[in-house]
């Protein structure tokens, strides 16, 4: 049975297992790419001032193409609202919105904000996650370990507290620790091997106190690391690009012929 217009559009813009689906998502690359250089260019005073209206009006281009490929997602899903409200449908906003909103932000007196605002598009690097398998490989393993790294992150946060508290009682003002969040600021920059250098402990007791946290920071370090390299051993590379129209779930085998949530026909 041939297919109408919107079934064709959905397999283009939605799936990456057809040649027209994949010179799509390709094409669609190098424009989020282009634009992600663009916001770049703009930040440098001398590129800003000589090739202004260059760079404003490709970026208008760029954000014509944007501004099509949104309405079209959301024109040919069966669940509008549902893909506006996903994660994925907030990203493409974004990556629109901010050039229509310096339009409307007007007066001297917001440049600032309107160079915020426009500072926004950056966020259409989130959109490169969705035409890359290895970068939802990527996302999947995180979610999927996200109770561990939590409860990480909740002993991270408890071990600087403590250890910060140690060397202000340790080190003291006099010494360059003059608040117990300065030392956690310490023990956070010790504890991530960075050392910044601009806060030090002098005493003996201090310095063997921040021994230990260096020799720390590395096991530290490994553990995140380990966590998500375990999560993603224990799920193969999932090829298969079918989103389904009607609940927008990719969660599908890749010999699946309908949908396991909703049972909707890929």
């Amino acid at each position: 049975m041939k297919k109408t217009l919107r079934e064709n559009l959905y397999e283009i813009i939605f799936e990456a297992d057809t040649p027209s689906g994949k010179i799509f998502d390709v094409a669609l690359l190098i424009v989020i790419l282009i634009s992600i250089l663009l916001v770049m260019l703009e930040s440098v005073p001398t590129i800003n001032s000589e090739y202004r209206w260059i760079l404003r009006v490709m970026e208008w281009v760029i954000t014509g193409i944007f501004t099509v490929e949104y309405t079209l997602r959301v024109a040919i899903v069966k669940k509008p609202f549902k893909y506006i409200f996903s994660f994925y449908g907030i990203i493409d906003l974004l990556a629109v919105l901010p050039t229509y909103l310096s339009l409307v932000i007007v007066g001297s007196h917001s440049l600032v904000v309107i160079r915020a605002i426009r500072l926004l598009r950056v966020f259409r690097i989130f959109k490169l996650s969705r035409y890359t398998v290895a970068g939802q490989f990527l996302l999947k393993a995180l979610w999927a370990s996200r109770e561990k790294i939590f409860v990480f992150l909740f002993f991270i946060v408890n071990m600087v507290v403590i250890v910060g508290t140690l060397m202000y009682l340790i080190e003291g003002p006099e010494h360059g620790f003059k608040s117990i969040p300065s030392s956690i600021y310490w023990a956070i920059v010790t504890m991530t091997t960075v050392g910044y250098g601009d806060i030090s402990p002098e005493t003996a007791l201090g310095q063997f106190l921040a021994s230990f946290v260096m020799i720390a920071g590395y096991a530290i370090i490994a553990v995140p690391t380990g966590i998500v390299t375990a999560e993603m051993m224990k799920r193969p590379e999932k090829t298969n690009t079918q989103v389904c129209s009607n609940c927008m779930n990719d969660q599908h085998e890749n010999d699946a012929l309908f949908c396991k949530r909703c049972g909707q026909k890929l």
